[in-house]
């Protein structure tokens, strides 16, 4: 048989099994997710800043997340940050094409994110104890210089390239996936 057929035929099949497993995987709910989890949805970034400010100091819901409240918030803020100036590590371009563009089209269609709650960007700094003041602070200064910003964002580590508009809606559902793990006391 001809060897760049076989080629085409093994690289058509990884795609479709690697789109297709993210499919599965985006659509079920994450090992992370709870009965507490308040399944926010966030249109917005200036929607999700509206329920920061609502939360003031929160409290985890059962069972609690791998982070407190102010590492969350240093996550989320890295997040939005790197979108700016280039995560630290990308997963490969086949996978960002494949199982990443097919996990962020499935987090669109149900404008909800669901994701590991406990786990780092690769290769971002470790999340190191932070007050909680200087974590919302970090945090609205990640959102208000992604308003702000106009150079190039840069490729998302998993979903690659995304236009402006997906940005804001990947960082406003990954918000809302951490935001729903934590309520007020009381």
């Amino acid at each position: 048989m001809n060897p760049s057929l076989v080629r085409s035929r093994r690289t058509v099949l990884t795609h479709g099994a690697a789109a297709g497993a993210a499919i599965v995987l985006a659509a079920a709910p994450a090992g992370a997710q709870s009965a507490g989890d308040r399944a926010l949805v966030f249109a917005t970034l200036a929607d999700a800043m509206r329920e920061l400010d609502r939360l003031g100091r929160p409290e985890p819901l059962p069972p609690p997340t791998a982070f407190d409240w102010a590492r969350t918030l240093v996550h989320c803020a890295q997040s939005i940050e790197f979108s700016m100036t280039g995560f630290p590590q990308q997963k490969s371009a086949l996978f960002q094409r494949t199982a990443g563009a097919a996990a962020f089209a499935v987090f669109s269609w149900r404008g909800r994110m669901s994701h590991d709650l406990g786990e780092p960007i690769p290769g971002a700094p470790a999340l190191e104890a932070v007050e909680v003041e200087a974590a919302v602070a970090r945090l609205r200064r990640a959102v208000q210089d992604f308003a702000a910003f106009s150079g190039p964002l840069r490729p998302h580590f998993a979903y690659g390239a995304l236009s402006r508009d997906d940005y804001e809606r990947a960082h406003a559902m990954h918000l809302a996936n951490h935001f729903s793990a934590f309520d007020r006391r009381g």
